[in-house]
């Protein structure tokens, strides 16, 4: 079975942080900026950063509608932070001109954990990862106010929704790239193996 290629939207973020994290996973990962790079990808991770910045920068590098059409065609995507608001259908209180890729039937919180002085460190039991509770660091960090019908929550934090699943999309308020634990990715890259045609193997 060969390698899953997986990028990382590299516009803005902790971009490096998820290249070493999907490569300790087992897979070839690619920084992506343009539309023929997100084309040669099995698989795609949007990171943290600032979720408008990323959103505007998408849009201006004509990344948005291919990245659109991807995740509706059923690309296997995770989000972090910032990740995971931009995979949301809807923000609480979006900052003008905010748009999102969509994907998981979600409603979300836009720095609902605090400040970036409030960020903090918390040990998260995550469905579908083995093994002790996954260290989650918490940067300015959202949270799910709400899901659809077909969202898996995989985690909560004092009562918030942090980790959730619908399809081939992954989404975590926390960033697991920071940790060293690479036990998040391993997940996603099993999604992104799983979604993989025969002919592509």
């Amino acid at each position: 079975m060969s390698t899953p290629v997986i990028g990382v939207l590299a516009l803005q973020g902790d971009v490096r942080e998820h290249l070493i994290a999907l490569a300790a996973a087992d897979a070839v990962a690619r920084p992506v900026r343009r539309p023929e790079e997100l084309a040669e990808v099995d698989g795609l991770v949007l990171p943290g950063g600032e979720s408008t910045t990323i959103s505007k920068l998408a849009v201006l590098f004509g990344l948005m509608e291919p990245l659109r059409a991807r995740v509706r065609a059923g690309m296997p995507v995770y989000g972090t932070c910032a990740g995971l608001i931009l995979l949301a259908e809807k923000i609480l209180d979006p900052r003008s001109g905010q748009e999102t890729i969509g994907g998981i039937d979600m409603i979300v919180r836009r720095n609902a954990f605090g400040r970036q002085n409030e960020s903090f460190e918390a040990a998260v039991d995550v469905h579908g990862v083995p093994g002790d509770p996954v260290e989650g660091v918490f940067i300015r960090a959202p949270w799910v106010e709400s899901v659809g019908a077909d969202v898996e929550v995989l985690a909560e934090h004092d009562g918030h929704i942090v980790a959730v699943r619908q399809g081939n999309a992954l989404a975590t308020s926390f960033h697991p790239e920071l940790t060293g634990d690479h036990r998040v990715h391993a997940l996603f890259v099993d999604m992104v193996r799983a979604n993989r045609t025969p002919e592509s193997l």
